[in-house]
């Protein structure tokens, strides 16, 4: 026999833990190939953790509700030698993991303790967030039992514990801080002096940032300390796009079952684009130009709680407006439920952001790290627009759209970002009106 270590997957380029939220094997269990053994979650998705090989679980190194640091071992499994050749361990050092657990866990205090576990004796779910907020407001595992929860089987939500920190009595903010470990390395660190809190004139509401706002307001920061961002126009004419639209989607939902939305559309001329222009479809490292032959288009999509998250269609050139269409529906359909898994939100290598689903015309959007461009698709609006024709100028109603394509001009030169953005709105007003489904 030999050992397995499961490891906490990386679940994000810029994921560094991921809490657990359920054990689905305990200690004695037996284990299949693939099968899942815990439920974690991140600031942007929730998965499942599978066995790379079958076995019985020899150890559950942490709790639920624990943070783990990517990389770090969770749960050691007993397998035979040939299926274990992956990854062996020995028993000792399977010993100290458990050991350094145990001695994180002692050092931390009682009441701290409980915020560790948030399974309580209700079996009362509460989420990375909740706890810790939980944490720096010093809210015992007893206050949070007693809190009223508005969320999915009366959880507790971050608007419902933020109330109750702003309704609670001011006597709680004189008990000491004690920051628990993050990983099993760190050492806990009490101090009985907090920071003074800033005084604010006026009528406000202070909002503290969730981990996921956080991460995006750094990567924001970071992308336009990175790339010098440009951002070119061009106005398309998507009339026959329209019409197109409305005359098959109702025989579009009878034949596949899915919705016809615009997304699509777009996604396809944009390929068709990045397919004429390569160089946009790259990323940049040092002084090289990294050219991605593969075609993986991130389509951003706002959450139910105000950021925004990007699932990425891989090989989107490859696929077909029914391809496109039902995997634009499954991604943002499972995005807002937060069921998105770690690989369907990386790899991307251009992306784009409808704008006009909010009402906008047209925006500057902000490059996705390591990308070098994103478009931004604004809204319709029906126009009087000057028509060419042969008999001479005229006057119609046209549906008319911005596009707006940021790019990084230390490799995309105007002419070249230029170029994309207009051969992306050429290939949406040659869109053919009699095309088939």
């Amino acid at each position: 026999m030999a050992q397995f270590e499961l490891i906490m997957p990386k679940m994000g380029e810029s994921i560094t833990e991921a809490t657990i939220l359920k054990w689905l094997k305990k200690e004695g269990d037996m284990v299949k190939l693939d099968e899942a053994v815990l439920e974690i979650a991140t600031d942007k998705v929730d998965s499942e953790v599978p066995s790379s090989v079958a076995g019985v679980v020899q150890k559950l190194l942490y709790k639920e509700g624990d943070v783990v640091a990517v990389g770090k071992v969770v749960a050691v499994l007993e397998t035979d030698a040939a299926a274990a050749t992956a990854n062996p361990v020995s028993v000792q050092k399977a010993e100290v993991v458990t050991q350094k657990a145990v001695t994180k866990t002692a050092v931390v205090s009682n009441s701290q303790s409980a915020l560790q576990n948030p399974q309580s004796s209700s079996d009362r779910f509460y989420s990375p967030l909740v706890l810790n907020i939980a944490r720096q407001e010093k809210i015992s595992m007893a206050e949070l039992e007693t809190m009223n929860g508005t969320g999915a089987e009366g959880r507790v939500t971050k608007k419902d514990i933020l109330a109750y920190v702003q309704n609670r009595s001011t006597a709680t903010n004189n008990q000491p801080t004690v920051i628990a470990p993050q990983t099993i390395d760190e050492k806990p660190q009490t101090t009985n002096a907090p920071a003074p809190a800033k005084s604010y004139s006026g009528n406000v509401e202070i909002i503290e940032m969730d981990r996921m706002r956080r991460l995006i307001a750094d990567n924001m920061v970071k992308s336009k300390q990175t790339s010098a961002h440009v951002t070119s126009f061009v106005e398309a004419d998507v009339t026959n796009i329209v019409l197109w639209r409305n005359k098959v989607k109702k025989k579009f939902m009878d034949l596949y079952g899915e919705n016809l939305t615009f997304t699509p559309i777009f996604i396809e001329a944009v390929t068709k684009a990045l397919r004429d222009f390569p160089l946009v479809n790259a990323s940049v490292d040092g002084t090289n130009i990294i050219v991605k032959k593969d075609i993986n288009v991130g389509m951003a999509a706002a959450l139910p709680s105000g950021n925004l998250i990007v699932p990425v269609i891989k090989n989107a050139d490859q696929l077909n407006m029914v391809g496109l269409a039902k995997k634009v529906n499954d991604l943002a359909g499972r995005a807002r439920l937060g069921k998105l898994k770690a690989d369907e939100i990386e790899g991307g290598t251009y992306t784009v952001s409808n704008v006009g689903t909010f009402g906008n015309v047209m925006g500057t959007p902000v490059i996705l790290q390591p990308q070098v461009a994103i478009l931004a698709t604004g809204a319709i609006k029906k126009k009087p627009v000057v028509i060419e024709t042969e008999q001479g100028d005229t006057i119609g109603i046209r549906h008319m759209m911005f596009l707006s394509h940021s790019y990084d001009h230390r490799i995309v030169d105007g002419a070249l970002g230029g170029s994309f953005v207009r051969k992306v709105a050429d290939y949406l007003e040659q869109f053919d009106f009699n095309r088939d489904i």
